[in-house]
């Protein structure tokens, strides 16, 4: 089965920097892969995302200036490199990955197929 396992979270003070990595076990190549975070409480919220061939798709506002995605398809690796952090960017983070001839938003969780576990961020202030 495709598993994904997302990685590099933790506690960080405001301002500080954090990189995440998500590995993919098969297929990462041919899949648009996202990033998208849970706060306590409230939906799971699409951050950004990148395609088979490098493409970004746009950031979500409260995001844009801050972090960057990328990708290293010879690891089956994609990365959410997080500067200036803030507060309210503490959330669970989760990546996953969208078949090509899979349905739906690029923007919503409908729109992707594999999900990994997750990692908590915690952003103190």
């Amino acid at each position: 089965q495709v598993q994904l396992a997302e990685s590099g979270g933790g506690l960080v003070q405001a301002g500080g920097s954090l990189r995440l990595s998500c590995t993919v076990s098969l297929g990462f190549s041919t899949y648009t892969m996202g990033w998208f975070r849970q706060a306590p409480g409230k939906e799971r919220a699409y951050v950004t995302a990148i395609g088979q061939g490098g493409g970004i798709l746009p950031y979500a506002d409260s995001v844009k200036g801050r972090f960057t995605i990328s990708r290293d398809n010879d690891k089956n690796t994609v990365y959410l490199q997080m500067n200036s952090l803030k507060s309210e960017d503490t959330a669970i983070y989760y990546c996953a990955a969208r078949r090509r001839s899979h349905h739906g938003s690029y923007y919503s969780t409908l729109g992707y197929n594999y999900w990994g576990q997750g990692t908590q961020v915690t952003v103190s202030s």
